[in-house]
């Protein structure tokens, strides 16, 4: 162990972020990266660490044995048991983990996924031609960017589109209590929710459909049922997981293609490079910033030693701007740079299982806006964005279709 003196020593410090201060994290990104990577910080729950190299945030997601999800993704302990939920599948470890993921994974291929994309250019289409005809008085996250993922989200649960509005207030509800540090806040958003998948559930042991829920309610690995509770937490996991981070995603390349209209343009005229942009824009925007571990052990790193059971923060959004790994010029955007791996949609057991449905809708929209308003910006300036201390996202975003004004 290190000695408490060395904690002592100024420098620089992690403070979570939430709302307006989401706008510029990236020199506190910086500053511990530089000179305090393995980061200790403490406030009224408890001590906590942060990791902010790539390399270190990478090792660490990738070892779930001694970075655990079980006790929860946010630096709050007790979490598991303030939710009042059990083991939704991003707070379980393996071998749990991967056998839940392996019975819901054969939606979310890329082959399953792309069946969704002419119903999703359809709807994409359509709200800019909606944002179009407002001129410069449209709001992009508002009619496109935060609608397209509840639509894809609810087509993968199998809710009626009647009802897919419910998703973004659980989500925000949830959110919010998670950004005021009380997540039991949400308490009856999230009774709402189970009440309504709970139901769901019934319906579809009866009268099954193509979708995930109808999956694991026949499923039967080794002969038995999933646990509804298991069913509901993966349910919970799409809800909240699923919205706000494509939302991120897709706000922040739009913010980027307008600092730089030569990537813009290149995209609209060369719409091979797309796939290239899209890691370039995951990487540079890592709608989630960070999550949570809890240490099974003591552990080394940098040669700092965290104890067992403290909750570490893997800082994805500082990781993916490390100039170790990406170069020096990391903080710069570059549709044309080739990138190896990020953890904008983290690694190992927990990289996210819709992967590819966030690359669709990105590439969706992307090339149908550089298409349909190839001069567009928007107003990051005033954008506004939301509150929370893990996505990073644009609750607002003044969109000008011919340019800005």
């Amino acid at each position: 162990m290190v000695s408490n003196s060395e904690f002592e020593q100024p420098g620089p410090v992690f403070e979570p972020r939430s709302g307006e201060s989401w706008r510029d994290p990236f020199p506190m990104y910086k500053a511990l990266r530089d000179q305090d990577p393995v980061h200790r910080f403490e406030n009224s729950k408890g001590e906590f660490w942060a990791l902010s190299r790539f390399k270190d945030v990478f090792s660490a997601a990738v070892d779930a044995r001694t970075f655990s999800s079980a006790q929860g993704l946010t630096i709050a302990y007790g979490e598991m048991e303030e939710l009042g939920l059990e083991s939704p599948i991003v707070m379980m470890d393996p071998p749990d983990h991967t056998a839940l993921r392996k019975l819901a994974v054969k939606h979310f291929t890329p082959k399953a996924v792309r069946e969704l994309e002419p119903k999703l250019r359809a709807f994409v289409v359509e709200r800019i031609e909606r944002l179009r005809e407002m001129g410069d008085g449209g709001d992009i996250v508002v009619e496109l960017f935060k609608p397209l993922p509840s639509l894809v989200v609810g087509h993968f649960l199998g809710v009626p589109e009647s009802d897919r509005a419910l998703f973004d207030r659980w989500t925000d509800g949830i959110v919010a209590a998670n950004a005021g540090g009380d997540i039991t806040s949400a308490g009856s958003v999230l009774a709402e929710m189970v009440g309504y998948f709970g139901r769901h559930i019934e319906t579809v042991r009866k009268d099954p459909g193509d979708d995930v829920i109808s999956t694991l309610v026949h499923a039967r690995p080794d002969g038995q049922e999933l646990s509804p509770a298991w069913i509901l937490g993966f349910a919970f996991t799409m809800v909240t997981g699923g919205n706000d981070t494509t939302t991120g995603l897709l706000s922040g390349a739009a913010e980027l293609l307008t600092r730089h209209p030569d990537q813009r343009r290149q995209i609209g005229e060369d719409p091979e490079c797309i796939s290239k942009a899209i890691e370039e824009f995951l990487r540079m925007t890592s709608p989630v910033q960070g999550l949570a571990r809890t240490t099974t052990c003591d552990v080394t790193i940098e040669g700092k030693t965290i104890p067992k059971d403290r909750k570490v923060m893997l800082l994805y959004g500082s990781a993916n701007l490390d100039e170790r790994e990406f170069g020096e010029d990391a903080g710069q955007c570059d549709i044309n740079r080739k990138v190896r791996r990020h953890v904008a949609l983290s690694y190992g057991p927990h990289h996210c299982i819709g992967a590819a449905t966030v690359r669709l809708q990105a590439r969706i929209a992307l090339e149908e806006l550089t298409t349909r308003c190839p001069d567009f910006a928007v107003d990051a300036a005033k954008g506004e964005f939301a509150g929370g201390n893990y996505v990073r996202r644009y609750l607002s975003l003044p969109f000008h279709p011919t340019g800005s004004r």
